[in-house]
């Protein structure tokens, strides 16, 4: 998994509040109020939840696939939401810098860095892991990994670690695309699910889809003769 690992070598603090009801004197309306803010209110603003169809299988082995993808996604998901998170971090940060030459300092120093911390990590992953990581960057970055190597390094360097991939059934230039696969509609299942439980730590992807929209699709198509 030595080209995968190339790729992860080039590139508010939750406020714990103390949250009580307070009873008015003239009603029985229960009123929030939140430590550090002087205003009532009478909610408090939550997060968008999905509501998520109940899991169906025709047979036990469509049941085994889902699974198995499950655990690989779970396992993957984390270095795809990293890829997004030092992206961003490093664009931020060259682009504050002016100089030619300390651009180029500063991202050998976050090479190295990354290198040192998880490149052992990404060579164990295996083939199918390895393709599903691929799909979930071009999910978290919006760029396939094909092109963010072409953009960090060069059109060549980038070429030949697709066509080292290819030697084992991986491409650097596959995207996610969850409205005409079908394995990759499962694997926005397996995320939206392990969001919602708290397994994994929501990153809004930087391709637009409608998770319902699709589950409408894939269940009706399913259910076709």
């Amino acid at each position: 998994m030595k080209y995968i690992s190339y790729f992860f070598i080039l590139f508010p603090v939750l406020l714990f509040a103390q949250i009580k009801a307070v009873e008015q004197d003239t009603t029985d309306y229960q009123y929030i109020i939140v430590e550090g803010d002087s205003i009532a209110t009478s909610a408090i603003g939550l997060e968008e939840v999905m509501l998520l169809n109940k899991l169906k299988f025709d047979s036990r082995a469509d049941r085994k696939r889902y699974l198995i993808l499950r655990r690989k996604t779970i396992k993957v998901y984390p270095y795809a939401k990293l890829a997004a998170e030092r992206l961003q971090t490093m664009q931020e940060r060259m682009d504050a810098i002016e100089r030619k030459s300390l651009k180029k300092t500063y991202a050998k120093r976050i090479q190295k860095y990354i290198e040192e911390e998880f490149s052992e990590e990404l060579k164990h992953l295996t083939r199918t892991e390895g393709q599903i990581l691929v799909k979930l960057i071009h999910r978290q970055t919006g760029k396939t990994t094909f092109d963010l190597i072409k953009e960090l390094r060069s059109g060549w360097r980038a070429f030949w670690f697709n066509s080292t991939a290819s030697l084992f059934n991986i491409s650097l230039k596959r995207e996610f695309d969850p409205e005409n696969e079908k394995e990759d509609y499962l694997i926005e299942d397996v995320l939206q699910r392990n969001f919602q439980n708290g397994i994994l730590e929501k990153q809004e992807p930087a391709i637009s889809f409608d998770f319902y929209a699709l589950s409408d699709k894939w269940l009706s198509a399913k259910n076709k003769p």
